[in-house]
């Protein structure tokens, strides 16, 4: 049973909304690479946790090499989804990748079900569908724009694969390190696995002016600690499938401010291919609530959220 949130539910749900819609506006306003903007985002958000690190020092200090390895891996999955979909932004909309992005659920039935043998519903599998075919228009009305926007959808959908490999990961070490913990060493492992990465390309640490500062600052405080924290936090007191949920409003969050702050039109493609994309995942996402039950046992068996 969920704990009592000592303020209103809706209002930091809201909050997170907001602020995971400003990280591609970030990464737009930013002319760094997109592995500088990733490496500097999550070190920041490491340094900012770092205060409250005291009570988990103990957990730290008695991690497994198993745990360790899995953690490194979760966190090398997360750097790679932060290098493909923010590099996507630098060729395609802010509407096209963030829709994409949004299919993040979708991967993840699909991975689970290969992975770890989780079944889902034929309502969740026909939501699926109708979510990946507007992915697809959508793609699809970016190869009439240029090819650079259609090698951005497809970058968005490379990083929505790695990030949900981060998240099938993330489900199984969970259960067995604390979620603080498991953000701060993912958060350190994506950091470290993006330096070296900078180092071997040749990319500068240091050659940036205040204005990309300013923005990799914005990128861990805004996006990360009050939108993805603020999540993890709210999971004591929601259940899952409507922190999922939030995946919807980040589309169209992140369009509406392309259109106010970069001047950003949508397509008739982009717009019908994301409805759909959002319809299917609404469908997707509230599949359970579908599911036939026989009369005589329906005041004696609650719907079971996801």
């Amino acid at each position: 049973m969920k704990k009592n949130a000592p303020i209103p539910t809706a209002i930091p749900l809201i909050i997170g909304i907001i602020a995971v819609s400003f990280s591609s506006i970030f990464v737009k306003w930013s002319s760094a690479p997109a592995s500088i903007q990733g490496m500097y985002r999550l070190l920041i958000t490491a340094l900012l946790m770092l205060p409250f690190i005291r009570p988990h020092l103990a957990e730290l200090k008695s991690l497994t090499r198993k745990k360790i390895l899995m953690l490194f891996a979760s966190g090398f999955f997360l750097a790679l989804h932060f290098l493909l979909w923010m590099g996507s932004l630098k060729l395609t909309t802010v509407s096209s990748s963030t829709i994409i992005l949004a299919l993040e659920p979708v991967f993840i039935v699909i991975g689970a079900f290969f992975i770890y043998k989780e079944r889902t519903s034929r309502v969740a599998m026909a939501g699926m569908g109708v979510a990946i075919i507007g992915a697809v228009l959508i793609g699809w009305g970016d190869i009439g724009v240029s090819r650079a926007n259609l090698i951005g959808d497809l970058l968005s959908v490379f990083g929505t694969l790695a990030v949900s490999v981060h998240m099938l990961i993330g489900q199984k070490v969970v259960q067995q390190v604390s979620s603080y913990v498991y953000s701060f060493t993912v958060f350190l492992s994506a950091t470290a696995v993006f330096a070296v990465y900078n180092a071997v390309c040749g990319i500068s640490f240091t050659a940036y002016p205040g204005k990309d500062w300013a923005m990799f600052a914005l990128l861990a405080v805004v996006p990360t600690v009050f939108g993805h924290l603020l999540f993890n936090w709210l999971l004591q007191y929601v259940s899952a499938t409507t922190i999922s949920m939030s995946i919807l409003g980040e589309p169209v969050g992140s369009s509406l401010l392309a259109f106010i702050l970069l001047g950003e039109q949508m397509t008739w493609f982009q717009i019908v291919g994301g409805m759909l994309a959002i319809f299917g995942l609404i469908v997707f996402l509230n599949a359970d609530r579908f599911k036939w039950k026989p009369k005589g046992k329906q005041a004696a068996e609650p719907l079971k959220s996801a």
